[in-house]
């Protein structure tokens, strides 16, 4: 590429990223490592009408990006995220299902000496279909095996790789006989952008559900507080309007202050057996509905 051709591939392509980060609210940023051409081409086609993916060198995008701070100064944490081999993913739907989507479109790939493994690999018991020639290779990694049938066989499941780990050429060998590819590669959601929120993925983990419960958990911890010290919020008038209507029907059982809610548990007081009376009476009243 000749200097005025870059020149104006770089005018283009801030224009470009200017014209994204006005129009999208919600901005991706993930990772790239491992992912090729091919498949990258897939993954823009897949969210076609979904989400825009945008590449570039983290220097352009960060400059593009501190371009448009002085009209949206949200925009300027994401500069802290835009490191390592990183793309952006442009969108206006649900965040969760571009995540989703991202992951349809991961891809086994064998491991390759000298990689970072991003799982766990286990190598499963099995019958491996190898002569015993092979024994030795499997010594060397300290696999038990036997043999079965004229061929090696993996007595037990073996932790071959620990996640973090580099991955060995004896290790890379041994799982490409097997024919087993235990990685898995495509874009990686690192944080997500939204209307000036930058948050981790797990966040999109989180159910209605939880956030009710863990709504309930806090209103039931204020209200407690509030109780214990006196002190009146929202969360605690409820609980503070049993407990006094416990005390005013405690004070008229106890002396002759009536009043209509107080009469019933007086009756009952007065007539114990009222209590046993009461109770088929109410139960053979709900079996006659049921039968009716």
């Amino acid at each position: 590429m000749v200097k005025g051709d870059r020149a104006e591939w770089k005018a283009k392509y801030f224009v470009k990223i200017q014209k994204l980060l006005e129009e999208y609210p919600r901005i991706f940023i993930v990772g790239a490592d491992n992912v090729r051409s091919k498949q990258m081409q897939q993954i823009r086609v897949s969210l076609r009408g979904i989400a825009e993916i945008l590449m570039g060198k983290n220097t352009m995008m960060c400059k593009a990006i501190r371009g448009q701070i002085a009209n949206n100064p949200n925009l300027e944490k994401l500069l802290p995220h835009i490191k390592g081999n990183v793309g952006l993913v442009f969108t206006k739907e649900d965040p969760v299902l571009v995540r989703d989507k991202l992951l349809e479109n991961k891809v086994a790939a064998p491991a390759r000496a000298g990689a970072i493994a991003p799982c766990d690999v286990i190598v499963e018991a099995q019958n491996t279909g190898m002569g015993p020639e092979k024994t030795s290779f499997f010594q060397a990694l300290n696999i038990s095996t036997k043999i079965a049938k004229g061929s090696i066989e993996i007595v037990s499941n073996v932790h071959l790789i620990h996640e973090g780990d580099k991955v060995g050429q004896s290790e890379a060998t041994l799982l490409q006989m097997l024919n087993v590819k235990p990685f898995a590669y495509g874009l990686i959601v690192e944080n997500i952008y939204d209307n000036g929120a930058v948050f981790p993925p797990s966040i999109l983990d989180i159910t209605d559900e939880q956030l009710l419960g863990k709504f309930s958990a806090a209103l039931a911890n204020v209200a407690s507080v509030s109780l214990e010290i006196g002190y009146c919020t929202q969360a605690s008038v409820p609980h503070s309007i049993v407990n006094g209507f416990k005390n005013v029907l405690a004070v008229a059982v106890e002396t002759d202050i009536t009043f209509p809610q107080a009469e019933k548990i007086k009756a009952y007081i007065a007539d114990p057996t009222a209590f046993a009376v009461a109770a088929p009476v109410e139960a053979a009243k709900e079996e006659t509905k049921e039968e009716a």
